[in-house]
């Protein structure tokens, strides 16, 4: 793992740092990250979006034939959902 040193700076009443740009490049950082602490270091990580990898997932559902309804015989059509409805 390559280092890179860098200073500590003064923010409000807090410190922080300040990431190369081609560090935050090289890791896809953006607005937030995910900050672990270890023994004796830190460690940041890209927050990744809420829904990666759903449609791959949803996809691979759909091929074991796992994607269907549980509770298909709970659905009551009403006059309104044959009449109005329109998709």
């Amino acid at each position: 793992m390559a280092s890179t040193k860098a200073k500590i700076i003064r923010i409000g009443n807090s410190r922080g740092i300040r990431l190369s740009k081609s560090l935050i490049e090289q890791y896809a950082l953006r607005d937030e990250v995910i900050l672990e602490a270890g023994d004796d270091c830190l460690i940041l990580r890209p927050v990744e979006c809420p829904r990666t990898g759903w449609d791959k997932a949803f996809e691979r559902m759909h091929q074991l034939g796992d994607d269907e309804l549980l509770d298909s015989e709970s659905i009551v059509e009403t006059e309104w959902d044959k009449e109005d409805w329109v998709w």
